[in-house]
């Protein structure tokens, strides 16, 4: 099958003709900030292309940047699952001059076809009081996955006029449903308040340019609620790699999704990484010895629990290793204390 075959198969499946990489997106030519979500929605509605709905869309304000509809790219388990979730936050985050209100978010909703408009109401730091906003996705990274359910952690940059640039990560959960899943909430990160004073260890991992965070991630160190077992294991880490992470504490299942087993990301006993030296650990081009050796060198760093796209041999205990359809996509570095 040649890439171009491969392009229009994957685009039958996501109802677009186009299809564009989770891993560098790129921006097109300067449009209106609402006109990416704007474009997403009358491209699913339509079955034509976001990026060319995109591009003909009218001159963006030069207040906020130009932002461009996230794609998944190869290596995805389900990626209309994960589609269907950042196409909700896209559309919520993103207006054009004037379409501030609960009103203009559930008429963006609509265009997506087959939404509550409740979900408007859940949106919170999606929905600043601003006159127009633009959001940007940075990665869309399973928080579980199952036959009948999901969760996606949406990652993204949000702008506003009349406020500083900020963000967040929104855990999008969905349920089976045909034509296409459903969604059925949405719980945007809540990090807590900055902390009067942080430890050493957080300091330096604020300073350190090869630990890359989003906001809601860089929120969560500044509350000073994450474990220094975790910030050590990141500054560790980074003497040798540069890190993208995707997750810290807020914005993560409070469980292991499908269970009610509680999981460590909440506790700020764990961090999730999508990105190593600039490579996608989803995209089949990523060297597999990048990622399996970022996997062995985290359980080195103390890690008990090192989750991944493939199962490792060895590790200090049985089941320090491990991996399933969920963490296909991220390296997952978890502590016990």
């Amino acid at each position: 099958m040649t890439e171009l075959d491969r392009r229009a198969l994957l685009a039958v499946l996501l109802g677009a003709t186009g299809c564009g990489s989770s891993t560098h997106p790129v921006a097109p030519s300067p449009s209106s900030a609402a006109s990416a979500a704007t474009a997403t929605a009358t491209a699913t509605a339509t079955g034509a292309s976001p990026a060319a709905t995109t591009a003909a869309s009218p001159a963006a304000s030069p207040a906020l940047p130009a932002v461009t509809p996230w794609l998944p790219g190869p290596g995805e388990i389900r990626p209309d699952v994960k589609l269907r979730a950042v196409q909700v936050v896209e559309a919520l985050g993103n207006w054009p001059p004037g379409g501030t209100g609960s009103a203009a978010a559930q008429a963006r909703l609509a265009a997506l076809g087959g939404l509550d408009p409740a979900l408007v109401a859940q949106a919170g730091p999606l929905l600043p009081a601003a006159d127009q906003a633009a959001l940007q996705v940075r990665d869309a990274q399973y928080g579980g996955i199952l036959s009948d359910s999901a969760s996606v952690l949406v990652v993204c940059d949000q702008w506003a006029t009349g406020a500083p640039p900020g963000g967040t990560t929104v855990d999008v959960r969905l349920s089976a449903a045909t034509p296409r899943w459903q969604v059925t909430a949405l719980h945007p990160a809540d990090p807590g308040a900055p902390a009067a004073a942080l430890s050493a260890a957080a300091r330096q991992v604020l300073a350190q340019p090869r630990i890359e965070l989003p906001p809601a991630a860089l929120a969560d160190l500044r509350s000073g609620q994450v474990h220094d077992s975790v910030l050590e294991a990141m500054l560790t880490l980074a003497q040798h790699y540069t890190l993208t992470v995707s997750v810290i504490r807020s914005g993560h299942p409070l469980d292991v999704f499908g269970t009610t087993r509680p999981s460590d990301h909440p506790l700020g006993r764990a961090f999730d990484v999508w990105r190593i030296d600039g490579h996608a650990v989803v995209d089949p081009a990523t060297p597999p010895d990048l990622v399996d050796g970022f996997m062995r060198a985290a359980a080195d760093a103390g890690s008990d629990n090192v989750g991944g796209p493939r199962q490792l041999s060895g590790g200090a205990t049985a089941n320090q290793f491990f991996t399933d359809d969920t963490h296909h996509d991220h390296v997952h570095v978890g502590f016990s204390s």
